[in-house]
């Protein structure tokens, strides 16, 4: 059986967290979070960032950084996991729903000024596949309505936006805040984690107080007060060492685990290309301002009919694929909270769209010869 995901191991990652438990410190903010975060701070340029137990996590700072209060309006992908909006919820937030793109699952930007209201304080575009959004239209509107901007880059580490300047900028690093997962089924994994960059100055300290449990312990110990205590909201939001060692043994290889991901995209696109063309099938589209970084490789489908025959009949022949997201806009929770309109493009991907298996390890050529 072919899974759809096999977490990819460098070989590392049981000698650091030996390493970690030597050092005696294994409760978290240490040697390996340390070199985590800087890692982040130098490659892609984040003012800071903080290694989190999980995206979900990251996502909840940033509702908590924006100051969202019982009924600010969020606007967000209807297309999209639950955290995205699960974040702003327990705030108190109504989220307000936009559609998908035709062309992509990403939010449909040119929708976004439209759902505006005196209530609406922040915008959470997802890089859905790890392409990017369009920041420059997103930007372009939150500053305008003065408004925050929280990048869900759970998917998108490593890819990259380039802007109408010819700048091309790190997903995450555009937006006030942004949330990355390390959770198993990504490029980079440590299990179960996650991280926050932050792009604005006005967040840091506040950032690293929620982070530690709503106190100022980070800067008791890096010496800059003589004691700490509860100065503000929080929860205990940081990771173990155990968890960062292993995830230091992932981004030590970050660019040999991107280039064979990438392979392994391209070698399904080129193989499939005819196939779709053929029978009404959707592939990947990667706007000209976004790039790939072989997070996902999927199929839109032209019926639910189709997409169910497809995964029957590659799971007979021992091949795990899999469809994605449940549109939230129709999700038990929260439809009664919808406003009703309809977002067609979102339903057609949560009907249609299939995703094919992509791990460090597995064949193309295993699947393409079984759907072809």
């Amino acid at each position: 059986m072919v899974p759809f995901n096999k977490p990819h191991i460098t070989g590392k990652e049981v000698h650091y967290i030996y390493d970690a438990v030597a050092t005696g410190k294994i409760s978290g903010n240490g040697k390996y979070t340390q070199l985590c975060q800087h890692y982040f701070e130098e490659r892609w340029g984040f003012k800071k960032t903080l290694l989190t137990t999980s995206c979900t996590d990251a996502l909840e700072m940033c509702a908590l950084l924006l100051d969202i209060q019982p009924d600010d309006e969020v606007i967000m992908p209807s297309y999209t996991f639950v955290s995205t909006a699960l974040a702003f919820v327990r705030q108190g937030a109504k989220i307000v729903f936009a559609d998908s793109r035709k062309d992509h699952p990403g939010i449909d930007e040119d929708q976004i000024e439209s759902l505006i209201t005196p209530k609406t304080k922040a915008i959470v575009p997802v890089h859905y596949a790890g392409v990017a959004c369009d920041m420059d239209k997103i930007m372009d509107i939150a500053n305008r309505h003065n408004l925050f901007v929280a990048e869900d880059a759970a998917q998108a580490i490593d890819s990259y936006y380039t802007g109408k300047d010819g700048i091309k900028r790190a997903l995450g690093t555009i937006g006030h805040l942004s949330a990355f997962s390390f959770h198993e089924t990504k490029n980079i994994q440590c299990g179960e984690g996650g991280l926050l960059g932050i792009n604005d100055e006005r967040f840091v300290k506040r950032a690293e107080i929620i982070w530690e449990k709503g106190t100022n312990r980070a800067e008791f110990f890096r010496g800059e007060v003589n004691k700490y205590g509860w100065v503000d909201t929080g929860s205990s939001f940081l990771p173990s060492e155990i968890t960062a060692a292993f995830l230091w043994a992932q981004l030590e290889e970050l660019d040999k685990i991107q280039a064979r991901r990438k392979e392994i995209r391209e070698r399904y696109y080129a193989g499939l290309k005819d196939w779709t063309k053929q029978n009404g099938v959707q592939l990947p589209s990667i706007p000209p301002y976004a790039t790939n970084n072989g997070h996902m490789f999927y199929l839109v489908c032209p019926t639910p009919e189709f997409r169910s025959n497809l995964i029957r009949k590659l799971k007979d022949n021992g091949i795990h694929a899999v469809f994605h997201y449940l549109s939230l806009h129709e999700s038990n929770f929260y439809k009664v909270k919808h406003d009703g309109r309809e977002l067609p493009e979102a339903d057609r991907y949560s009907d249609c769209l299939v995703r094919l298996p992509v791990f460090y390890g597995v064949k193309p050529e295993d699947l393409l010869g079984l759907i072809l």
